[in-house]
């Protein structure tokens, strides 16, 4: 029996931050770089070829993204991005920002016919801001829209879907074991529940990182609230290898 075609997944994980004047002006992320690297073996266990890059410039990452235009995909595109970030964008390791929605719109099927079919899947491991999580219930649907919050949402192209390691506004934390929101997708996707449905593998997510997960150390009893956004119009197993 043939094997089927490997579907493609790019991570990127930021761990060392300098400015272009030679100012460490993010700190170290200590942890994320033996994470990601076991996300990666996972997702090679799951038929993907994996590739992944370490501490990239704002310009090497959009590059990176451009460069899957010219490659053979199989079912899926998945891609894991590990950095500092705020509300709308990451950091490359030159600490200058990328916007999440160029990211987006380089692998949508106006750019990219090819991709068109393909569901193109994000996983983003960074703060989307500097609010605390106290574990309050937050309303959400009143009060003034923050600046560049939900009109991001609306920029994702068809056939995409973008998981937040928190909610808008928030920080997503960090230690030397690893993250909240990876450490939970790394949990499913090594048991029986990385055959579910995507948007039920999501929502897993969810619950094991807002229910039982929380903060240590200087931030203690703080939490954290993953949350999703999709464009797809039909169910998929991305990791039912």
């Amino acid at each position: 029996m043939s094997q089927s075609r490997q579907s493609r997944a790019l991570v990127i994980v930021n761990t060392n931050f300098c400015s272009s004047d030679g100012d460490v002006a993010l700190g170290t992320r200590r942890g994320a770089r033996r994470e990601a690297e076991k996300l990666s073996k996972i997702l090679s266990q799951l038929n993907y070829n994996v590739k992944l890059m370490h501490n990239k410039t704002a310009k090497e990452m959009e590059d990176l993204y451009r460069q899957e235009l010219c490659r053979e995909h199989g079912e899926y595109f998945v891609s894991i991005i590990s950095s500092h970030g705020d509300d709308g964008v990451v950091f490359g390791c030159d600490t200058e920002p990328v916007q999440l929605t160029r990211i987006f719109q380089i692998l949508s099927s106006e750019k990219c016919p090819v991709l068109t079919k393909i569901p193109k899947i994000f996983f983003i491991q960074a703060c989307r801001g500097r609010q605390f999580d106290q574990g309050v219930l937050v309303e959400c649907d009143s009060g003034e829209p923050e600046p560049n919050g939900f009109s991001n949402y609306l920029s994702i192209p068809p056939q995409t879907v973008v998981m937040f390691a928190c909610s808008p506004g928030y920080v997503a934390f960090l230690n030397i074991c690893g993250s909240m929101f990876l450490q939970a997708l790394l949990k499913l996707l090594e048991g029986e529940e990385r055959h579910l449905a995507l948007n039920r593998l999501m929502t897993r997510v969810n619950w094991e990182v807002a229910l039982c997960c929380q903060a240590k150390g200087t931030y203690k009893g703080c939490k954290e609230m993953p949350c999703f956004v999709t464009n797809l119009l039909q169910e998929i197993f991305p990791f039912s290898a």
